[in-house]
């Protein structure tokens, strides 16, 4: 029997250990061992990914959601304010209304005491001004109220007396003592009156 050559021995080695490792995966084989049948591989289960368009749909939904609703609070937030500008407003016109009522009650007052008849330059220019402030009220909506011979109206008068009448139903209003004015939703100040008791 003829020795191998090394070539032929490193050949042996090689295929050897090829076999081995092909076949010694778990060891057992290259000991000569049956083969262990291989366990089948449990992957956990995964949940089903959602592709690219599914998330940016849902996203855009939510996008739009939020859009909608920031767009319904401006809306709102648009219509307060607007709301609050207005009443603000009608508050300044009224608070200025109340300013120059007096001054009309002064000239009224003023032309009541003032000599009748042409001619006199001051009594003319007094009746100027106050024609022209009548029609400035007149212009902003307001209305005097002239409630003598009426029904007493807590709403829109204020009692300053009671005094008995003859001929007058209890509850009628005898004198006006200060006018009272009013725009088209407001009192801007009530009629001060005398009641009939």
């Amino acid at each position: 029997m003829t020795r191998p050559t090394p070539k032929e021995e490193a050949i042996r080695d090689a295929f050897k250990e090829e076999r081995a490792e092909v076949a010694g995966v778990n060891g057992d084989e290259a000991a000569g061992a049956e083969p262990a049948a291989p366990e089948p591989e449990h992957e956990p289960e995964q949940q089903p990914q959602e592709d690219e368009l599914t998330v940016a749909q849902r996203e855009r939904a939510e996008y739009l959601d939020l859009a909608k609703r920031t767009q319904a609070d401006f809306e709102n937030y648009r219509k307060r304010t607007a709301k609050d500008l207005q009443a603000a407003g009608a508050r300044a016109r009224i608070g200025l209304i109340r300013e120059i009522l007096p001054v009309v009650d002064n000239l009224e007052r003023a032309l009541g005491v003032a000599p009748e008849g042409d001619g006199d330059a001051f009594v003319e220019g007094v009746r100027l001004v106050y024609r022209e402030l009548e029609g400035a009220l007149a212009r902003a909506g307001v209305e005097a109220i002239e409630p003598q011979g009426h029904a007493f109206d807590p709403n829109v008068h204020e009692a300053l007396s009671m005094r008995p009448q003859e001929g007058a139903e209890s509850g009628t209003v005898l004198d006006v003592v200060e006018k009272g004015y009013r725009t088209a939703d407001t009192v801007v100040r009530p009629a001060r009156v005398v009641v009939a008791s």
